[in-house]
């Protein structure tokens, strides 16, 4: 009787807890993100919160905080001021795409376009996705590039995959 109770309640907690995380925000993983507090207070300053948390479905290149230090001195300082709101939203809304891509689906569609792939960007721009190296690699209007350096942090309205710099819109 005390098994059934226990494998009762084991159970429960893990349909619980699959259900919560399950209902996690591309948002929310980026809050619990130690390497992406910069991108966590940008989107923040960008008022992007609400969008992020959404129905979606995004798929997001989460660039981290080390990604953000590549920009030249000041850079993030300067886009996180209220006049430059306009600026920021379009540099973040770069780096998400709608629709749900987790890395299988990125490789094959890379793969199948012979590989390079243009992407359309929620801001309206474009990426270029291409493999080397057997790494998913971006490239961005200006011709900078990010390497996707983790992949499929699943969230309840899309997907991130972490890059190693921010890409940046003309």
């Amino acid at each position: 009787m005390k098994f059934k109770l226990f494998a009762a309640t084991i159970s429960a907690f893990v349909i619980t807890t699959l259900s919560a995380s399950a209902q996690n925000t591309v948002v929310d993983i980026a809050i619990g993100s130690k390497d992406h507090t910069t991108l966590v207070a940008a989107v923040k300053a960008a008022d992007l919160v609400s969008t992020l948390q959404s129905a979606g479905p995004f798929t997001v290149f989460a660039p981290t905080n080390a990604a953000f230090e590549k920009l030249p001195k000041g850079t993030v300082e300067t886009l996180l001021k209220p006049e430059n709101k306009a600026t920021l939203a379009k540099i973040l809304t770069y780096h998400v795409v709608s629709g749900n891509l987790n890395a299988a689906a990125v490789v094959k569609a890379i793969t199948d376009a012979k590989g390079s792939l243009s992407i359309k960007t929620v801001s309206g721009a474009t990426l270029k996705a291409s493999i080397v190296g057997g790494k998913v690699i971006l490239t961005d209007e200006k011709g900078a590039t990010a390497t996707v350096i983790a992949t499929d942090l699943n969230a309840g309205n899309g997907v991130v995959h972490v890059i190693d710099s921010v890409v940046l819109p003309n």
